[in-house]
C-alpha cells in the first residue's frame, strides 16, 4: 500500500513536466537570466489572473513582506500588528524592516487573526496590520479594513497560502494597500525553488517595490533608495507561467477534497474548522483539524501510511528568539491552545479519490 503524502511533486501531469522542461530550456537559450522577458511575462499573467493592476516578482515571501513594509514607509519606531499563528517569516519581515511586531490573538473557531484582539493592540505607534490568510482562507478583511481606515493604518495581506482564494469576486491580495505572496514549492502555486511577489493597485507602491527588490535602483547605477537583492529569476518565472495554467483546476480539486472531508469526517475525537459560507473564500492550501489527542492521531495515521503535519506547533511568541515580543494585553491563549491541537491532513490536487477515502476512513476509525 502506497503512502498518502502531504505533497507529491512526482505526480505532476506529464504535459506539465514537459512544459516546465521547455520553459527552462527557453531561458537557457535566451541568454538573459535575470529580470528579463520571463519575469515580465509572469508578472503580467499573475496580475491578470488575480485581477489587480500590478504584480512584482521577488526572491521569496519573506522578502515580499519586508518590501511591502518598506514601501509603506514602515520602519524604526513603528509598530505592526499581526498574528502569532503563522510562519516565522511574517514576524521576521517586521523585525527586518526595523519596526516592532505586536501580536494579536486569533479567533478560536477559525484560527484567523481576531479583529477584537487587534483593536486592543492598537497604540500611538501602530502603523500597519498584517493579515495572514491562514491555511488558504481569506481572513476578516471586512472588519480589518474598517479598523485600519478608522485608525489611519495600512492593511497588508500575507497571501503566502491563499493562491486561488476569492471573496465577493475579488482575489486575495486585492483588499489591502499591498500584498505579499510566496511561491515556495508546497504553495498552491509553487515554483521549483524559492520565489515571491507583491501585488498592489498603487502605481507608487509598485514602482517602489520594483526599485527595492533590485538594490533600490531607479535606472541602472542610480540608487535613490537603499534596496536589497530580491529578484525572481527567469527560470522560476518561466516555470510559474507554465504552472499557472493549472492553478484553477488545482484549487478546484483542493475544494472538492476539503468538502468531502467536511461532510464525511465524523470522529468524535476531532473538531473540524468551519468552512466559510462563500466557498471560494478558501483555497485550501491546508486542511486543518484540531484534537487534544494530536500525537496519538498523527501516530495512528502514520501506521495507516498517511502523512500529516503540524502548522504550526510553536506560536511566534513561544519561539526562543521572540519571547519578549509585545502582545495583546489579555494574552494569546487562543493561539496557544490552537497550536497544541492543530493537525494538517493531506489535501492536494495529486490525491486520488481512493486516497481521500483512505484518509476519511482512517480518521473516522480514530477514537471510534
Amino acid at each position: 500500500m502506497s503512502t498518502v503524502a502531504m505533497n507529491d511533486f512526482r505526480n505532476q501531469p506529464e504535459a506539465l513536466v514537459k512544459a516546465e522542461a521547455a520553459a527552462c530550456e527557453r531561458v537557457i537559450r535566451s541568454g538573459w537570466w535575470i529580470l528579463g522577458d520571463e519575469v515580465a511575462s509572469f508578472e503580467k499573467a499573475w496580475a491578470q489572473w488575480l485581477g489587480v493592476p500590478h504584480a512584482i516578482g521577488c526572491g521569496n515571501g519573506l522578502d515580499a513582506i519586508e518590501i511591502a513594509l518598506r514601501c509603506l514607509g514602515v520602519g524604526p519606531g513603528d509598530e505592526v500588528i499581526t498574528t502569532p499563528m503563522t510562519a516565522f517569516a511574517t514576524y521576521l519581515a517586521i523585525v527586518r524592516s526595523g519596526a516592532t511586531p505586536v501580536l494579536a490573538d486569533i479567533d478560536p473557531q477559525t484560527a484567523m487573526l481576531s479583529p477584537t484582539s487587534v483593536e486592543r493592540c492598537i497604540g500611538p505607534r501602530t502603523r500597519a496590520i498584517i493579515l495572514v490568510h491562514l491555511y488558504g482562507q481569506i481572513g476578516p478583511v471586512e472588519q480589518l479594513q474598517r479598523l485600519a481606515t478608522g485608525h489611519g493604518l495600512q492593511l497588508i495581506e500575507d497571501c503566502a497560502q491563499a493562491h486561488g482564494a476569492w471573496l465577493g469576486g475579488r482575489s486575495a491580495g486585492s483588499f489591502g494597500s499591498i500584498a505579499a505572496w510566496s511561491f515556495y514549492p508546497t504553495k498552491n502555486l509553487g515554483c521549483i525553488g524559492d520565489g515571491g511577489a507583491l501585488t498592489t493597485a498603487s502605481d507608487e507602491l509598485a514602482e517602489a517595490s520594483r526599485s527595492l527588490r533590485n538594490y533600490g535602483q531607479s535606472t541602472r547605477y542610480y540608487h535613490p533608495l537603499l534596496g536589497m537583492n530580491s529578484r525572481l529569476d527567469e527560470i522560476q518565472a518561466a516555470i510559474l507561467s507554465a504552472r499557472l495554467e493549472y492553478l484553477t483546476d488545482w484549487v478546484r480539486r483542493r475544494r472538492e477534497i476539503a468538502h468531502r472531508y467536511d461532510v464525511s469526517i465524523r470522529s468524535r475525537a476531532i473538531t473540524l474548522l468551519p468552512l466559510p459560507a462563500e466557498a471560494t473564500r478558501h483555497a485550501h492550501h491546508l486542511f486543518v483539524v484540531t484534537t487534544p489527542q494530536r500525537e496519538e492521531l498523527q501516530q495512528f495515521l502514520k501506521q495507516q501510511q498517511i502523512e500529516s503535519l503540524i502548522h504550526y506547533p510553536v506560536t511566534i511568541h513561544q519561539q526562543q528568539s521572540a519571547m519578549n515580543v509585545a502582545r495583546d494585553p489579555q494574552g494569546l491563549r487562543h493561539a496557544e491552545a490552537h497550536a497544541r491541537m492543530c493537525l494538517s491532513l493531506p489535501c492536494h490536487p495529486g490525491m486520488s479519490d481512493a486516497d481521500v477515502d483512505r484518509v476519511i476512513a482512517a480518521v473516522n476509525r480514530f477514537g471510534a
